[in-house]
């Protein structure tokens, strides 16, 4: 009975291995997945994809954005379009298969960022990485004996980085190396917002992806072509195109304001060039409100309350008037023409489906009256191409129209683009006008009342075109992560700028003691060789013992001088030429930091009185005619020469 007890502690312990173990069989595939998920290499072959995916969404028309194209294509190819369609083509945008890549692509973002994000975040607030063994044998590093300690050679290092705004790490004191010696080194870092900056470009372009894909979600866009006099009112059946997120309601999520367009006004340059558009508008945002005005111009809008009202476009748009036998008016309208070049040159499309003709044949086919042709705001006869428009503006407007007689096939439901014409089950007319009897076209002149009515309609109609008024285009778009798609690309272009000029570089400097004498294990105040500090060169350098001795002579002060041996070396991630410079300059600073003059104390080192480094022994004052080439090299050379 007493084994039993720990038999059951030690079944237990090996059925929690157990089942632990099968836990990281059942979830290891998972971590991999995760993995391999949130690579780099992941997110961008995602983003590549994402790019690819959205091709499709360029190339065919798109139900949200023209719906009468989409029904074009399906007619032109009966065979290929149900195939496409089934396949989301038409609906690219909305389509679950690129929305499984969008949500991919940010999955793989953003779990790679926040790994990065962490990282980074560990080595702002961490020391910079500890000096190496011998930075001196660094591209660039060197190395030389002070007069200092080891100690102050630190203190004096640190200082001047600091002063160059490098972030600075010391070994701490007690520190010591591999060897069991005492650690005396300096690690500085600079050029970290490089990483910053890549991390900013990166999550910034992450947010935009998202405000773009809110965006799409939850804004929407209309556009509505409205003649000089007219208006319209925010809602779905006023604009000719509508496109609106997965999420907007169209009765209740559009602002509520209607405008009218009192005045549209045009200016040209004498060569035709635009100068300048105005759109001189009222506007109110309730039924029975106060009545606003306003002038909206290309690039600048008008805001109401979530929504943004633009001027996208202008135009002509020529005044029709049928009239019956007896003089009385059938049907009369604006009818918008679409422009085509400069000019202003524009193609006019004129259908009048109700004429009072009665259906013709023994299928009862309607006698629909239709007008096509071309207007011209200032008119010329050019001998090569016939009428042109020579100016934008109207100043002398005209119009060629030809008739057709038909069934226009507009009252079977089936929409229909109001700009262009199917004339297959109609027949051209012969009619009669200002330049003859007879003719399949017609030239009128609209300032001229003589020259701007056609005759010899059927029934004995006529059709005057008696004025002319502008046009504007409005586009009405709602995007509330607008702003949001703004900062982030402020965000990216200053994340890339950053992490593309600022250079990530690392300065380290170790100090330790210099050799001590080979012959002698004591100090003597009678029998002190010491060096002297070699500012100019480059190599490492020791202290050597040049024998006994009274304490004068060539050698003796410089002996004594020669206390630490001073290594500098740097490395850096990019421009390695513009830090070879910088590099060089930093050494040049420590090496005078390092190096007092005899007799003088470091500026760094504050007042004279600053208390000698424990064992430090003072420099011994040689006579100055005794002083040789000798007091130019390192101990380390001297005891190499002697040897």
């Amino acid at each position: 009975m007493a084994s039993s007890a720990p038999r059951a502690a030690g079944g237990g312990a090996t059925g929690a291995v157990g089942v632990s173990r099968s836990l990281r069989v059942i979830t290891a595939p998972a971590r991999r997945a995760w993995h391999q998920l949130t690579s780099m290499r992941t997110a961008l072959l995602l983003l590549f994809l994402l790019a690819l995916a959205a091709v499709p969404g360029s190339l065919l028309p798109q139900r949200s954005l023209n719906p009468l194209k989409v029904g074009e294509y399906f007619r032109e190819h009966p065979s290929l379009a149900p195939f496409l369609d089934r396949l989301s083509a038409f609906d690219v945008f909305g389509a679950p298969w690129f929305a499984a890549v969008y949500l991919l692509l940010f999955v793989s973002l953003i779990g790679c960022l926040t790994s990065r994000v962490r990282w980074h975040a560990r080595a702002l607030v961490g020391r910079p990485p500890r000096a190496p063994a011998r930075p001196s044998r660094l591209a660039g590093g060197r190395s030389w004996d002070s007069a200092l300690g080891p100690r102050e050679v630190v203190e004096a290092a640190r200082v001047v980085l600091r002063r160059r705004r490098f972030r600075v790490g010391a070994a701490p004191e007690g520190a010591t190396r591999p060897d069991g010696s005492q650690d005396f080194s300096v690690a500085a870092e600079k050029g970290y917002l490089r990483e910053t900056g890549n991390l900013v470009f990166h999550i910034a372009l992450v947010l935009m992806l998202l405000g773009v894909g809110l965006g799409s979600w939850f804004g929407y866009q209309g556009t509505v072509l409205v003649i000089q006099g007219d208006g319209f009112t925010n809602t779905l059946v006023s604009y000719d195109q509508f496109s609106r997120g997965k999420l907007v309601d169209p009765v209740g999520d559009l602002a509520p304001f209607s405008l009218t367009l009192e005045k549209f006004t045009a200016s040209y340059q004498p060569n035709g060039q635009p100068a300048d558009f105005r759109a001189d508008v009222v506007y109110t945002t309730d039924l029975g409100g106060r009545t606003r005005t306003a002038d909206i111009q290309v690039n600048h809008p008008l805001a109401i309350g979530s929504a943004k009202v633009y001027l996208i476009g202008h135009g002509y748009a020529p005044h029709f008037v049928l009239r019956s036998g007896d003089g009385s008016i059938v049907w009369e309208g604006y009818q918008p023409c679409t422009p085509r070049d400069a000019m202003f040159a524009s193609t006019c499309t004129l259908k009048i489906g109700d004429t009072g003709l009665p259906p013709t044949g023994p299928t009862r086919e309607p006698q629909q009256l239709a007008f096509t042709g071309v207007f011209t705001p200032t008119t010329q006869l050019d001998p090569a191409h016939g009428y042109i428009s020579a100016h934008p503006a109207a100043d002398a407007p005209g119009l060629t129209l030809t008739g057709y007689v038909g069934n226009l096939h507009i009252n079977e439901g089936v929409p229909q683009n109001i700009y262009s014409l199917d004339t297959r089950d109609m027949r051209q007319l012969h009619i009669d006008g200002p330049i003859g009897t007879g003719r399949v076209a017609q030239v009128l002149a609209l300032n001229n009342p003589e020259q701007r009515t056609i005759r010899g309609l059927p029934g004995g109609m006529t059709l005057e075109v008696d004025g002319v008024r502008q046009f504007a285009t409005f586009q009405t778009k709602s995007d509330p992560f607008k702003g949001w798609v703004l900062v982030a690309a402020v965000a990216i272009i200053g994340g890339l700028l950053v992490s593309m000029r600022v250079r990530r570089r690392r300065v380290w400097v170790r100090a330790r003691p210099a050799s001590a004498p080979a012959d002698t294990g004591t100090v003597d105040t009678g029998t002190v060789d010491t060096g002297t500090v070699d500012t100019g060169t480059a190599g490492a350098g020791s202290v050597t013992s040049t024998g006994s001795g009274p304490g004068v002579g060539p050698d003796a002060g410089s002996d004594a001088r020669a206390m630490t041996t001073v290594e500098v070396g740097g490395l850096s991630r990019s421009d390695v030429d513009g830090f070879a410079a910088e590099l060089q300059s930093i050494i040049r600073d420590i090496r005078l930091a390092t190096a007092p003059v005899e007799g003088a104390r470091p500026a760094w080192l504050g007042s004279p009185d600053h208390a000698e480094p424990p064992g430090r022994l003072a420099p011994a004052q040689a006579p100055s005619d005794a002083r040789t080439s000798s007091d130019a090299r390192t101990p380390s050379e001297r005891g190499a020469l002697k040897q």
